[in-house]
């Protein structure tokens, strides 16, 4: 018993604990839970439980147990959260939560990196995708609607319109931006594909 104490500790020591959930969980359905609720305590989409259980309705029921897959690290949701902070600081709740979207649309998009450090800190001819990496503003504490904003993101990863990018148009002179396709407006930002 004790060696397998030491090689999980071994183990943790080596690979880190940074993981919010280290591998999926399951979970027993209580009364009042919605997916949605489970999703947002775990950190991870609807979709994403739906598919693990292979549930095609929102309809759960206390007793139920769901396989809660692996979420995304402690320190990612507080990268996320930064961003969403240097971002959208001043925009309406629904801004936020859609800037924290966007990236998580990229990382789940072939054409972008495929974890959130990568996408948030990705360069493109030689410039930074986000302006707060750029500034510093990246590395200034989130405050606590930043944080629920990506964690409301999460729960609802996947779905919606699929916003790849966010401007402010009366900021931005990049012909290339102003020509995507706009898929909402929120406060000052133009989200778009």
């Amino acid at each position: 018993m004790i060696w397998k104490k030491l090689i999980i500790a071994a183990i943790m020591m080596f690979f880190g604990t940074g993981l919010a959930v280290d591998a999926a969980t399951i979970y027993t359905v209580k009364s009042g839970d919605s997916l949605y609720k489970i999703g947002k305590t775990y950190g991870v989409s609807v979709q994403a439980i739906q598919s693990a259980n292979q549930i095609y309705t929102s309809l759960i029921y206390p007793g139920q147990q769901l396989t809660i897959p692996t979420a995304i690290t402690t320190s990612d949701k507080d990268l996320l959260a930064r961003l969403v902070y240097a971002e959208a600081k001043g925009e309406p709740y629904a801004g936020k939560v859609a800037v924290a979207l966007v990236v998580l649309n990229r990382v789940d998009h072939p054409q972008f990196p495929n974890t959130i450090q990568d996408v948030i800190y990705s360069m493109d001819g030689g410039y930074y995708a986000f302006t707060p990496v750029a500034n510093g503003q990246i590395n200034i504490p989130a405050d606590s609607e930043a944080k629920r904003a990506v964690e409301e993101a999460l729960a609802f990863r996947g779905q919606g319109s699929g916003s790849l990018y966010f401007y402010n148009p009366a900021k931005t002179t990049s012909k290339w931006i102003l020509s995507r396709p706009v898929t909402i407006t929120i406060g000052n930002h133009v989200f778009a594909k």
